[in-house]
């Protein structure tokens, strides 16, 4: 049997909503580590909740926005002065993302992308649909609705007998019927209660769909301050995330 340890890093929206940090999960499967999401505040969450750097064997992103792929710059430059990392590091993630890294890392600190880094360096662009396989982990990328520049994901992680499933941020799009199906935990954006903001979930939408994800635990996460606000009187059979929280599958 599998055991997965997931510390979320970071489960807050773009704008800092409720003081929490931007979408970043450690999840560690005792043979590896991985990184859902590496959003600009990721590295600080990581220092507050004390998950080294150096462990992390790859990094998964499911879209090219700011608050979930844009703290790899600052994780790559960690690795080659801080912990001076020597074992490999694989980024995966939608089409375009090496050029959309490498254009980040330049503005944030030029001449970052043309360090002779210490340590291997993989990065892969993942394809909707096709099933990829990294190390103890396998992961399937979907296509959802939210547009960023390039392809945005949900991802469906498979560690042998776990799932993990993740909807990015999307608006509803069947596609997470698929993801979701008989996963143990399914980490669901849900940026509002019921105001329809544009390419994102919200709550109404979510629990009237709740029996059609067909998951064993549903994780709300990405909230905004109007979310937050009614966190507490929620009417569906569901968990809110917290930063620092520890989930044990």
């Amino acid at each position: 049997m599998t055991k997965l340890c997931i510390r979320i890093l970071g489960c807050g929206d773009a704008f800092g909503s409720g003081g929490r940090f931007q979408t970043c999960y450690h999840i560690d499967s005792t043979e590896s580590a991985t990184l859902l999401d590496c959003g600009a505040t990721a590295l600080v969450a990581m220092r507050r909740f004390h998950v080294e750097p150096a462990r992390i064997d790859r990094v998964l992103i499911s879209h090219l926005h700011g608050d979930h792929f844009g703290g790899l710059p600052f994780l790559l430059l960690e690795a080659q002065f801080v912990s001076r990392r020597k074992r490999p590091l694989l980024i995966a993630g939608p089409p375009g993302i090496r050029q959309r890294l490498h254009d980040a890392q330049e503005v944030l600190y030029p001449g970052s992308s043309q360090l002779n880094l210490r340590f291997p360096l993989e990065i892969v662009e993942l394809e909707a649909g096709r099933r990829a396989r990294f190390g103890d982990l396998a992961a399937t990328p979907f296509d959802v609705i939210h547009p960023s520049g390039a392809p945005s994901f949900a991802l469906r992680l498979s560690w042998r007998d776990k799932v993990v499933a993740f909807s990015g941020d999307t608006e509803w799009t069947d596609a997470l019927i698929e993801v979701a199906s008989g996963a143990d935990l399914f980490i669901s954006e849900c940026y509002g209660y019921e105001a329809n903001a544009p390419y994102h979930l919200n709550f109404k939408v979510l629990s009237a769909r709740r029996q059609e994800l067909r998951v064993k635990r549903l994780l709300l996460t990405h909230l905004s301050s109007e979310m937050l606000s009614r966190a507490g009187d929620l009417d569906c059979d569901v968990e809110v995330a917290e930063d620092g929280m520890l989930i044990e599958l």
